[in-house]
């Protein structure tokens, strides 16, 4: 997508965007009211109207400018936190790791989506010769490749990430009470790993694998 303007850009990646983060949010609060706290839902959080999730800066401001920077070669977001009431669910520590591995499964069923959207997308343009079609494999390349990175990246075992909560889930309860105790350092953390390169060390082979499968996918 290097030969796209930046308003091309924008316009290829705002809908995967939207729907990558709402899509996670929703599952979220969806588990958890299946398995006994209705927080989300009385406070309208199980939707996929993407303004009831919108956070001004990591689902705005943050993709936007991560766009312009790296040229449209990164991008990366996130919505309002569902809130959870994990007291309130009926098997307190199974159901918060299903809970939390609902985000992550949303991306990955939205992966699936997008990799069919991009078939058609390639059937249209070879069987019709409907060149605006491109547009639509443009956009599911984006649409995979930010509901991979969400979905890797929240299955890191650190708090307050999904991988963290299942981790917090799986310890034994007084390792987990003292695991618990770092979550407010957790994005410190996070930011780290960014900053000394490692978040990207592992997550770059992981988006190349998909780059490939990707292209492969709709030969």
């Amino acid at each position: 997508m290097d030969d796209l303007s930046m308003l091309q850009q924008i316009t290829i990646w705002i809908l995967p965007i939207l729907f990558a983060i709402t899509v996670h949010e929703a599952a979220h609060g969806w588990a958890a009211f299946k398995l006994g706290d209705d927080t989300a839902k009385q406070l309208g959080r199980i939707t996929l109207n993407p303004i009831k999730h919108i956070d001004p800066i990591g689902t705005i401001l943050l993709p936007l400018v991560l766009l312009v920077v790296s040229a449209g070669q990164f991008v990366f977001g996130w919505a309002k936190p569902v809130p959870v009431n994990f007291q309130r669910l009926r098997n307190f520590r199974r159901d918060m790791a299903i809970v939390a591995l609902a985000g992550p499964a949303a991306n990955l069923l939205m992966v699936i989506l997008w990799l069919l959207v991009a078939k058609f997308g390639a059937f249209l343009m070879e069987s019709f010769q409907f060149t605006d079609a491109i547009f639509l494999i443009y956009m599911s390349f984006a649409g995979v490749l930010i509901n991979t990175l969400l979905m890797v990246l929240n299955l890191f075992p650190i708090l307050p990430l999904d991988g963290g909560r299942v981790l917090h889930s799986l310890l034994p309860p007084d390792l987990a009470e003292s695991y618990a105790r770092l979550e407010p350092y957790g994005i410190i953390l996070l930011v780290a790993l960014i900053l000394l390169d490692v978040l990207q060390m592992v997550l770059l082979p992981i988006l190349g694998i998909v780059h490939q499968f990707f292209v492969w996918f709709i030969a």
